[in-house]
């Protein structure tokens, strides 16, 4: 018996890094699963998204871990698109009972001023207005079903301490946690539990590329270092010995959540970020 034998998960940003992570392990805990990804690129990003491939490797998964799976093309700036994925997933399925609105991108330049026009835009309306449109194509059937059910939203670590460069991811990463506790607040009455999980370094695309590699390891670029020397000299920036975390590790604390196990916790902020906020110097 797994932990969610007869429930299915909603996840965005599935075709690769957490969201699959996601996916794949709630699979194995017997969740049938929709998932939903963009598969292409955004105006103003400068690393690569995931790609039809990808997330035709998330169903490959999900189906291998003996999970069933509704998963297509869908963007978070397009209510429309979410919507028809939804109840798709509701035919097939008939219920919703775990969201993870776990889709996001990362934006910088030297000084949060000096984010273009296009890069502000992208972030927040991914980050941000695609995480209240995520929850907004599913929390009406999660109310109709009268079964309670948990939503948590990916947050970060960011903004926590004083950074530089990418004020938009910041900016619309806290804007999250404000949104959690509206949706908290509105959806206790429904048993409906909502929370923000805050990673700082996680092992996904949007860590390794040519954008951040040279930012956060000076002279060096993905040619030049191994992932592994990259993330290890990453280890300053925390309180525990790592210089990264897996994507699974952010899984299982979805998984708490999500359970039984967190079935009184709302409302509130879980970091997994090896004590990055609290890192003095």
């Amino acid at each position: 018996m797994g932990r969610f034998d007869g429930k299915v998960l909603f996840v965005s940003g599935a075709a690769r890094g957490q969201g699959r992570a996601h996916a794949v392990r709630f699979a194995q805990e017997g969740a049938d699963v929709i998932a939903v990804d963009a598969c292409t690129n955004h105006a103003g990003l400068e690393y690569a998204m995931a790609t039809d491939d990808d997330l035709a490797e998330t169903v490959r998964l999900v189906e291998a871990a003996g999970g069933r799976i509704v998963a297509r093309k869908a963007d978070v700036r397009s209510q429309e698109q979410l919507d028809a994925a939804v109840a798709e997933g509701l035919s097939e399925f008939g219920r919703i009972d775990v969201v993870l609105a776990n889709a996001g991108v990362f934006t910088m330049a030297e000084s949060s001023w000096q984010l273009t026009e296009d890069q502000w835009k992208t972030t927040l309306d991914i980050d941000l207005s695609g995480v209240w449109r995520t929850c907004k194509a599913a929390i009406p059937s999660m109310i109709e079903g009268k079964r309670g059910g948990a939503i948590v939203l990916t947050a970060t670590s960011n903004g926590y301490r004083a950074e530089q460069g990418h004020g938009a991811y910041n900016a619309a990463k806290l804007g999250v946690v404000a949104l959690m506790r509206a949706f908290a607040g509105e959806l206790g009455q429904y048993d409906i539990r909502v929370n923000t999980v805050h990673p700082s370094i996680v092992r996904t695309n949007m860590m390794w590329n040519d954008m951040l590699v040279p930012l956060l390891c000076p002279g060096e670029t993905t040619a030049t270092i191994s992932q592994d020397e990259y993330y290890d000299s990453l280890r300053s920036l925390h309180l525990l010995p790592h210089g990264s975390v897996e994507p699974t590790d952010i899984s299982e604390v979805m998984l708490f959540l999500a359970s039984d196990a967190g079935r009184f916790i709302t409302a509130s902020e879980f970091f997994v970020d090896e004590g990055y906020i609290r890192k003095v110097g």
